[in-house]
């Protein structure tokens, strides 16, 4: 009894976590179209646009990664981050002082130093393959 009970438990949290991808990426793709709508209405692309489009994609490739294998790589958001606070910062680079200027810019170098432990400690310690 106690096994059935475990076991459609995690069925349960594997059907919601379907259900949750899906509603992102769906959520996604509309805000890529509404994105395109607006480029497309405005007769123009700017460097903004196309920056805010590879957070879409990027958004879509890591729900893609952890369907196709059912881990989520911790450096995919960071890749995010990444490009989310350069985005911010060109958007704003004129109305940003001198001191929020520098936070963006370390925040961004400790992102980046994140993904670079990250990805040496992958690399130098990887992960023992699972039978599951």
């Amino acid at each position: 009894m106690r096994r059935r009970v475990r076991i459609l438990g995690h069925r349960v949290i594997v059907l919601a976590e379907d259900i949750g991808l899906l509603i992102i990426a769906l959520a996604t793709l509309v805000a890529v179209g509404f994105e395109l709508m607006h480029m497309i209405n405005a007769r123009t692309v700017t460097l903004a646009d196309l920056l805010l489009l590879f957070i879409y994609l990027e958004v879509l490739a890591m729900v893609a990664a952890y369907l196709e294998s059912g881990k989520l790589p911790v450096r995919m958001p960071l890749y995010i981050a990444m490009v989310a606070l350069a985005r911010y910062m060109i958007l704003d680079m004129k109305n940003l002082d001198s001191w929020r200027l520098i936070g963006i810019a370390a925040a961004l170098l400790v992102i980046a130093l994140a993904v670079l432990v990250l990805r040496f400690g992958h690399s130098r310690y990887p992960y023992p393959e699972s039978d599951s």
